[in-house]
């Protein structure tokens, strides 16, 4: 075990003591007040999980640059984060010593022994760790890739209004919609979508089938869908599955060892399907690209199979392959931090998944992606195309949310039909700006 940060404050700032203790060489002071008890919660995060610690601060370090200069590339205000991740990047070491709190003071009243506060406040702080962590990577990945847009493109943030890159979703689906999380305008090309972690719960009201197919397929949320054109909802309620097919979806991979690893999807595929469900066609095309991944031949035997196992636990590379099955992506981008084995490689890109691995920090590895991306872009409808200058088209852009209209087509449109109501005056306008 690695410790690190032997001195540490009290609420006014005043440090408790120099010298290292053990968590468990406090115990007998518990009763001795608050601080007693954050230093307990903090000397366990220490002894626990000094080394991961020291790794986690420069990632924050790393995540917040990029984020700056993602920002100032595309003119946004900033990055709004998740609530947990949020806090997370304020301190790593405090953030977890947070998830403690409720086992602690469970310790000072005697409803935990020592051995059992040891056993879940590990398990906590391990869980809160690995999910920031990949939370950090999944965010530098995303936000590499809007700079990179915004340096190489000129692209500019047209979506949200207010002008900040989201990472969180808090709150923003009502209404059946699930607005983006991003949209940029590339100078010249056209508008690109991006959503983060969706499809998320939305509320469907009296569509009872529609309700139960959508928690089968929130339960299959890829790192980030990407749309070319302006979309400014993912959700369309006519389609199998019931969102609108994303043209990219890249997964992001931080740890070495993200191939080993097994993940249990619970909920509806744990439980058995009355005959009103098997007959629907939302599940039915689900359990359809699952048949696919567990190469067996029917829905039926797919079904059947997660039925002997009771439950269905499945390797990443196969939650992979059923993201490129079930939401038939026009391409499926997987980023690992680490190299990725031959094999594994292999059996990827034979479902046409590009594997872009070795990536680490270096923005450089994210180049490529950036660019493929870039020439996806699209305004979203087919017809003329009229070439303005950058400073023009984010005007354009920016009048499009201001009035709620989905494209620059829309707003050109409207210009034009009221031009050709006030002639005169663009005339003199004209006149005067020759």
């Amino acid at each position: 075990m690695c410790r690190t940060n032997p001195v540490l404050l009290g609420r006014k700032g005043v440090p408790l003591s120099g010298d290292v203790v053990s968590w468990r060489e406090l115990l007998p002071r518990l009763n001795e007040g608050d601080e007693i008890l954050e230093r307990l919660r903090l000397e366990f995060v220490d002894e626990y999980f000094g080394s991961k610690l020291a790794e986690a601060y420069e990632w924050v370090r790393v995540l917040k640059e990029v984020a700056e200069r993602a920002s100032r590339t595309v003119g946004a205000e900033g990055v709004l984060w998740t609530k947990e991740l949020k806090s997370f990047l304020a301190d790593p070491r405090r953030h977890l010593a947070k998830k403690l709190y409720i086992y602690a003071l469970d310790l000072q009243r005697s409803k935990l022994k020592p051995e059992e506060f040891e056993k879940v406040a590990l398990a906590a702080a391990r869980t809160s760790l690995n999910t920031n962590m990949r939370s950090i990577y999944q965010a530098w990945v995303f936000l590499v890739v809007v700079e990179t847009l915004g340096r190489n493109n000129r692209a500019k943030i047209v979506f949200p209004e207010h002008g900040h890159i989201l990472l969180e979703r808090s709150g923003r689906q009502r209404g059946g919609t699930i607005p983006p999380n991003l949209v940029l305008l590339l100078e010249g090309r056209g508008y690109l979508s991006f959503f983060i972690e969706a499809p998320r719960p939305i509320g469907w009201g009296d569509n009872a089938d529609l309700a139960k197919a959508w928690r089968l397929y929130v339960a299959l949320r890829p790192d980030m869908m990407v749309y070319s054109g302006k979309v400014l909802n993912m959700v369309e309620a006519g389609r199998n599955p019931p969102i609108r097919r994303p043209n990219v979806i890249i997964e992001c991979k931080e740890l070495p060892d993200w191939y080993a690893r097994v993940r249990e999807i619970r909920g509806p595929f744990a439980r058995p399907m009355s005959g009103v469900e098997w007959r629907n066609r939302w599940l039915r095309g689900l359990w359809a690209g699952l048949a696919d991944v567990l190469g067996v031949e029917t829905p039926e035997k797919a079904y059947q199979a997660v039925k002997e196992r009771r439950g269905l636990r499945l390797s990443e590379p196969q939650i992979v392959k059923l993201y490129a099955r079930i939401y038939k992506p026009d391409k499926l981008y997987l980023v690992s931090r680490a190299k990725v084995p031959q094999r594994i490689r292999e059996n990827l890109e034979d479902k046409q998944i590009v594997v872009i691995d070795g990536v680490g920090f270096d923005p450089r590895g994210l180049e490529e992606l950036a660019n493929e991306l870039a020439k996806m872009a699209s305004y979203g409808s087919s017809g003329e195309t009229i070439e303005v200058d950058g400073e023009t088209a984010t005007m354009l852009a920016r009048l499009a949310s201001a009035l709620g209209l989905e494209s620059v087509a829309q707003v050109v449109k409207l210009l034009a039909r009221y031009g050709m109501t006030r002639l005169e005056e663009l005339r003199r306008l004209a006149g005067s700006s020759v």
